[in-house]
């Protein structure tokens, strides 16, 4: 292996880099030139993600432990995309609240060393790397959870997902030596060439499944998404909501498209019972809710639901599917944490009923909010409509067509309550409306981003069609 091989690793170096730097920040720079970091964070991410998009061949690295492809390489773009908006969005509060008390530097550092879990995840050629990146991945965002050290809930929300996540973990591990146990290797190209479905081995998948569904949020581990989206700072609800979720929706599918294909009469038996049970319990529950993080809590479990329709068909055209359906969700949510945050920042105001009258004294954010709730909701033409559709359609290519026609149940039941917010939003006059404010240049620019994501993802076809192509290389 020479020097030219570790190229292949650019994400990885590159981010690795930029957490050095902030490390040394923290030592150099003086206490009252810390509220710079936030700049240079932007900065230093920004180049990040631009020099992503250089193009990288299908290689591995330290005997097949790290591999890259162009899918993977697609999707850790898409994963920088999503966390240069989110910082963008949360510079604001990071100046006013964070930098302060002069922890800027960490929450940077933790977020990118999470962000550097999920890349090693994604790109894990064996289970041991899978498993370092998901503990990487998990960890600093226990942290940030708690990061408002002054609010009891932000404390409550970091020991909440830290216990559930080890629990979690473990079940996972032993899932993963159950699964070494049948098989006598660790490798993934070595492992789907003796997996056979034994009960030892379905076991074991099931525990491996359990870990992941955590991070997902998955009926019945979810249990832990509400109250920690609540009690976390909006930026680390939106961060676990949409980038976590994302990356390991990614490499779940992976796993189960080639390593863990041989078990596929279990495994599509199991996504079917979960699909239904996650859809149908995070509509009915968001139903009944009236704050905003929690609203979206249970509207990114439903979602997650929505994404088990491509996971359980094990095709090509289901890979696609699940890659462009995440991207949607990645610029709806982030939109719709967007204006959450922003109005939290300004008013401290984060229930439904706060926004009522919201158009008539801000009709900018109004309107970003409509795009983000009309594309979680799959109303067309916006993005969410053709990610929701090509998911109906990889379905029910492979004979899924009561799957499918729940599932439109379910979308019926999302339109519902997200009008509900609409209502409240551009019919309602309110008591004490959220008066009319001005956000700062990145806010303004988070939330433009996330605007022409969801109506270029959904006008853009040919992206699609790009997608379908790269997806080639796991089926």
């Amino acid at each position: 292996m020479d020097l030219n091989s570790f190229f292949l690793m650019r994400h990885e170096l590159l981010l690795l880099v930029i957490i050095l730097l902030f490390v040394t920040a923290e030592i150099v720079i003086p206490r009252k030139k810390k509220g710079s970091t936030v700049h240079l964070a932007i900065l230093l991410f920004g180049l990040h993600t631009a020099l992503g998009f250089l193009t990288l061949e299908e290689s591995s690295l330290f005997g097949g432990m790290f591999r890259t492809n162009s899918l993977i390489h697609f999707f850790k773009n898409v994963l920088n995309i999503g966390v240069l908006i989110l910082l963008l969005q949360s510079a604001d509060w990071l100046q006013k609240k964070i930098e302060k008390q002069n922890r800027g530097t960490e929450f940077f550092t933790l977020l990118f060393c999470s962000l550097l879990g999920m890349y090693f995840m994604i790109s894990a050629g064996d289970f041991l790397m899978f498993y370092i990146g998901l503990e990487l991945s998990t960890l600093p965002v226990a942290a940030l959870a708690a990061y408002e050290i002054m609010k009891r809930k932000s404390s409550e929300a970091g020991i909440k997902l830290i216990f559930s996540a080890g629990l979690a973990s473990g079940v996972s591990l032993f899932g993963i030596s159950m699964l070494y146990a049948t098989t006598g290797s660790i490798y993934f190209q070595d492992v789907i060439q003796v997996i056979t479905t034994t009960n030892l081995t379905v076991l074991g998948f099931v525990l491996f499944f359990a870990g992941l569904a955590f991070k997902i949020s998955l009926v019945p581990f979810h249990f832990w998404t509400a109250d920690v989206y609540e009690g976390a700072p909006i930026s680390v609800a939106s961060y676990l909501s949409v980038i976590s979720k994302g990356a390991a929706a990614f490499i779940l599918m992976i796993l189960l498209f080639t390593v863990l294909k041989p078990l596929m009469q279990v495994w599509e038996n199991l996504i079917y019972v979960l699909a239904l049970a996650t859809m149908f319990t995070g509509n009915l529950f968001a139903l009944r809710q009236h704050n905003m993080k929690r609203f979206l809590a249970f509207s990114s479990i439903a979602q997650a639901g929505f994404i088990l329709l491509g996971l359980i068909t094990g095709t090509q055209l289901g890979t696609a599917t699940v890659v462009y359906f995440v991207m949607i969700y990645i610029f709806s949510n982030l939109a719709a944490f967007g204006v959450v945050q922003a109005i939290s920042q300004k008013t401290g105001k984060e229930n439904i009923v706060d926004y009522e009258g919201l158009y008539r004294t801000n009709p900018r954010l109004s309107l970003v909010m409509l795009l983000a709730l009309f594309s979680l909701a799959g109303i067309p033409p916006v993005a969410g409509f053709f990610g929701k559709f090509f998911l109906f359609t990889a379905a029910a290519s492979e004979g899924y067509y009561l799957l499918v026609f729940l599932a439109v149940v379910n979308v019926t039941i999302s339109l519902y309550y997200y009008l509900l917010v609409v209502r409240a939003i551009f019919l309602r006059r309110g008591d004490n409306p959220v008066p009319h404010f001005s956000n700062q240049l990145y806010m303004r620019l988070g939330l433009a981003f996330t605007v022409i994501g969801i109506l270029v993802l959904g006008l853009y076809s040919p992206l699609y069609d790009y997608i379908y192509e790269l997806s080639g290389v796991f089926n």
